[in-house]
């Protein structure tokens, strides 16, 4: 050793046998594998030359993989001793350099294999650490006077600050335990109810059924209830658990978990659209309950900040803010929402370009067609009716439901004022496919007609009643005398039906013959003080 330090090569002979220290008798006993014993002996070959050797005996832990702090900081403190004694031979430069080279992988080891795995993971047992910490600090100072460590420079003394800082590796800890669970919690998350609750028809079932699933809630800042999906209302609950931890938690980590409790609830942002992105591309409950979802999570969010900041401690209120969150949901909502409006209209859209105009359907064959056609869009509907009915809240339901049967029923009586010829037998027919229509829906239009709609949504009622009118008074007109149609329009019976004048005008030309009664009944409708 003194010639190396002459030659000025003792870091290197050192850093061999640091290294060799290190995996072969620090790791064992820092993993509690091996338990360290010294034997003194007198070498035989050279007369009065005292050896030593360090032996290291498997360890038999009756606690199996679970470190003991104490018997490990002793062992080591033992191993240390006997390097100091006889591989330095108590040479305070000797041992620091020893130390120097070892001393950073061995924290490491410590911090990994024992200080890492003894941060607690309920906050009431935070205080139960500080005993490890006594021990930690005891350590440090043991190998200090051993001159492993320097004994004036605190930047090594790394377990002893690791054991400070256990509330923020309890934080730590903790933050990634409740991230994953939400993670793994949606992305086992199934959009799926059973069978049974979306092929009921009457509201008394409706009712009965929604006493039996866990999921029906009822929103925050509204009276009306929804279903949502399990992952949701389970994200929720978890928030709830963390934020609750947060006004007892020390400031530190407090404001910890009040992130961790935002980044929960933004990983359903970041996780559900892409894991039901082919659903939401289809008509079905998947999408209609993530609707539902960003709604409930839009209004619990807003409701955080009421329920829980008056109980956190100055520093988290200082930085504590949810209402940013929610619109982001409530969007989420709209835009999911629309998609499915979209797509619903599209297919209707498809149905009733289907009809070909519903022109000719005297003829057996167009006839046949328009009506397959109106039986596309009665099944469109009902689809709709039954997959959105039993989950969506009853106000959303009922305003998208009319603007939907709102905007089947302007087309289709669209479709047949745009005839510009239409013989006595064809007339006869349209009026046919119109009653079949309304025939198919009629359940469905006395259940939205009979519902009381508050004052706000008394618009969309009236344009639904509107095309509901004008329909069925076309079909009316289609067998109609022109005088009795005249009248009609005289007496303002057509006004109020949503009919305008050109329409009117179009429709008599395309069923009566030029004669002279027809001109008289165009000058008088044109006349007329109706408009």
């Amino acid at each position: 050793m003194t010639a190396m330090d002459v030659a000025g090569i003792l870091n290197y002979g050192l850093a061999k046998i640091a290294d060799l220290v290190t995996k072969y008798v620090l790791a064992p006993v820092v993993s509690l594998r091996a338990n360290p014993t010294v034997i003194e002996e007198i070498n035989q070959d050279v007369a009065h030359v005292t050896g030593a050797v360090l032996k290291l005996d498997p360890s038999v832990d009756p606690k199996g993989n679970r470190v003991d702090g104490e018997i490990m900081y002793l062992n080591i403190v033992r191993i240390i001793e006997f390097f100091k004694k006889f591989l330095c031979f108590d040479n305070g430069s000797w041992m620091c350099c020893f130390g120097r080279l070892t001393w950073p992988r061995m924290s490491d080891m410590i911090i990994s294999n024992f200080l890492a795995k003894v941060v607690p993971d309920d906050a009431s047992k935070l205080a139960e650490f500080q005993e490890i910490r006594k021990l930690t600090i005891d350590f440090e100072t043991a190998l200090k006077k051993l001159n492993f460590i320097p004994p004036s420079d605190d930047n090594d003394a790394k377990l002893s600050k690791f054991a400070d800082n256990v509330e923020v590796h309890f934080a730590s800890r903790k933050k990634v335990q409740i991230l994953a669970r939400a993670r793994n919690m949606l992305l086992q998350s199934n959009f799926s109810l059973p069978q049974n609750y979306t092929t009921r028809t009457s509201r008394v079932n409706k009712k009965e059924l929604a006493e039996n699933i866990s999921n029906d809630v009822v929103l925050l800042f509204s009276s009306e209830k929804c279903v949502v999906s399990e992952a949701a209302k389970q994200l929720m609950e978890l928030v709830h658990r963390t934020l609750k931890d947060v006004c007892l938690l020390p400031p530190k980590v407090g404001l910890e978990f009040y992130h961790t409790a935002r980044n929960a609830l933004l990983l359903y942002e970041a996780i559900i659209p892409v894991k039901l992105q082919r659903q939401l591309d289809s008509i079905n409950q998947a999408a209609v309950l993530m609707h539902n979802d960003c709604l409930y999570l839009s209004q619990e969010i807003l409701g955080l900040a009421f329920e829980y900041r008056p109980y956190f401690s100055s520093s988290v209120k200082e930085v504590a803010i949810f209402i940013d969150l929610a619109p982001k949901f409530q969007l989420m909502a709209e835009e999911v929402l629309q998609c499915q409006i979209q797509l619903v209209m599209s297919n209707l859209k498809q149905a009733i370009d289907g009809a070909n105009g519903f022109h000719n359907t005297h003829q057996i064959k167009q006839f046949e067609s328009a009506k397959f056609c109106i039986d596309q869009i009665a099944f469109i509907i009902e689809k709709v009716h039954i997959i959105w009915e039993p989950l969506l809240l009853p106000s959303v339901y009922q305003k998208i439901m009319m603007m939907i049967l709102e905007a089947v029923f302007s087309r289709v009586a669209k479709e047949v004022l745009l005839l510009d010829d239409m013989a006595a037998e064809e007339t006869l027919q349209l009026q046919r496919l119109i009653h079949l229509l309304f025939e198919h829906l009629s359940s469905l239009l006395e259940s939205l007609l009979a519902v009381d709609e508050p004052q706000e949504a008394l618009n969309d009622r009236d344009h639904f009643i509107l095309s509901i009118r004008k329909l069925r008074k076309l079909a009316e007109l289609l067998d109609m005398p022109l005088k009795s149609i005249t009248a009609a329009w005289e007496s303002g019976e057509l006004v109020d039906c949503n009919f305008i004048l050109s329409e009117v005008e179009d429709f008599i030309r395309a069923i009566f013959t030029d004669t002279p009664l027809r001109k008289e009944c165009l000058f008088r409708i044109e006349n007329s003080n109706i408009r």
